[in-house]
């Protein structure tokens, strides 16, 4: 069986005109794409999802002198994860006296997490 085929020269496309039309476009707007992406870097720290993790599960605000023996890092480094943590809005914390207390934003995680779902 033989096919006829018609055979075109190539032509170039004009700059800038794309070579076809998406097949999908996002749901998300550039906005909530910086809100995510933020909050995805801050958790793709091995100590900081862990971090995260203790805070989610306890009851109420952690000290920090509580979170430093569960970590194999100076309390230095673990303030650093948890200012990370709370400059992406994870996080807050309460001062009281020398101490700091955290804990887990309850609002925190719920855009990532209906974005995922």
């Amino acid at each position: 069986m033989s096919v006829d085929l018609e055979l075109a020269p190539k032509t170039k496309r004009p700059p800038g005109e794309p070579c076809c039309e998406p097949v999908v476009y996002p749901d998300v707007d550039r906005e909530q794409a910086i809100q995510l992406a933020e909050v995805a870097k801050a958790l793709g720290d091995p100590i900081r999802l862990q971090l995260v993790d203790v805070l989610r599960k306890h009851a109420g605000k952690v000290c920090v002198c509580e979170l430093v023996p569960l970590f194999d890092v100076s309390q230095p480094t673990l303030s650093h994860h948890l200012k990370k943590l709370r400059a992406a809005g994870i996080v807050d914390s309460e001062r009281r006296g020398l101490w700091a207390y955290y804990y887990v934003r309850p609002d925190a995680l719920g855009a990532l997490s209906a974005w995922l779902s």
